[in-house]
């Protein structure tokens, strides 16, 4: 059974994962394509460890994260595979972008990381809510 202090970080980490997507379209919008498609990936990064907070475990590397996430709901059929997919995708974006020299992003770029960030909380969200649901039923 979920525990009130798992579901509250659950939310207080999906919350953090919607200022970061606030924040991507502000900064998409004001031409600052890196910074926004970073703010994408953290939105993403944080959803999934709104999923690790019900499950009352923690990763020191963002890699961790990303292989329990693969391992324990894509690959288990819980979310779907595109969103593993998305997720993977938006890693190796902002690895390139936080770490590669004359590394560029494309707008078109920066306009899919965001959306496709967006709909990934939307996903992740609804997860929660069901398995938040159930504790209340």
């Amino acid at each position: 059974m979920l525990k009130d202090e798992n579901i509250a970080l659950a939310n207080y980490r999906l919350e953090k994962a919607k200022g970061c997507l606030k924040a991507s379209k502000i900064l998409l919008d004001d031409d600052c394509y890196s910074d926004s498609a970073n703010r994408s990936y953290y939105a993403i990064f944080h959803s999934i460890n709104a999923i690790n907070a019900l499950d009352e475990v923690g990763f020191k590397k963002h890699a961790g994260v990303m292989a329990n996430f693969n391992r324990n709901y894509v690959k288990t059929g819980i979310i779907e595979k595109e969103y593993g997919k998305i997720a993977n995708a938006a890693f190796e974006v902002r690895k390139d972008n936080d770490y590669a020299d004359f590394y560029v992003i494309s707008i078109n770029e920066v306009v899919e990381q965001h959306e496709n960030a967006v709909k990934f909380v939307d996903r992740i969200e609804k997860y929660i809510k069901e398995q938040t649901n159930k504790v209340s039923e």
